[in-house]
């Protein structure tokens, strides 16, 4: 029997503190299904009326702060566990897959297509063909521009007004105030 099996927390408990669980838990899977229709009634409700689809994104996610601007559509995991600082522009289609912490600051401005993946998956057959999987937040500060179908991996933290180019996938973290490109990204200057 292992570990997890002794365990008395629920999946849901288990993931909401940042350890390992299962995938393809009921009670998980209701909160991703809840997440996934509001992210179908943001579209809807944002096509009918731009700036009263607010509302609809503030139910969607965990924090929504003022002036902040979403296009749709947008794809999330669980939806309250993303923070979005003021006036941050979000172009359409990011994907941000939220089994942790997705923090994204002020100002920031994030291209089309962008992926923010928090989920971690074990590289050994046994584990992973159990299910397991556990999850590491995303920190984007202040300021940070993600051009289109950049990938962030799970864990990284992007330094403040940082810039990372378009189709670069950031597997560690990033310092403030440089711009980033690759795959994997690297520091090419500095700001």
């Amino acid at each position: 029997m292992d570990e997890m099996s002794r365990d008395n927390r629920s999946n849901l408990e288990r993931l909401l503190a940042g350890e390992t669980y299962r995938g393809g838990d009921p009670e998980v899977d209701v909160r991703i299904l809840r997440a996934a229709r509001l992210a179908e009634a943001y579209v809807e409700a944002w096509l009918a009326d731009p700036a009263a689809s607010v509302a609809t994104l503030r139910e969607l996610l965990g924090h929504v702060g003022d002036g902040v601007v979403v296009r749709p559509p947008i794809t999330v995991d669980l939806g309250e566990r993303i923070t979005v600082g003021d006036g941050t522009f979000i172009n359409f289609g990011l994907m941000a897959l939220d089994i942790a912490p997705i923090t994204i600051g002020k100002a920031c401005q994030i291209g089309p297509n962008v992926q923010l993946l928090t989920p971690v998956h074990p590289i050994e057959p046994e584990p992973r063909r159990a299910g397991y999987e556990s999850a590491a937040p995303i920190t984007l500060h202040d300021n940070v521009w993600l051009g289109g179908g950049v990938i962030v991996c799970p864990g990284v933290t992007i330094g403040e007004n940082s810039v990372v180019g378009a189709g670069s996938v950031v597997t560690r973290d990033i310092p403030a105030n440089v711009v980033a490109v690759g795959n994997p990204a690297r520091v090419i200057r500095s700001i």
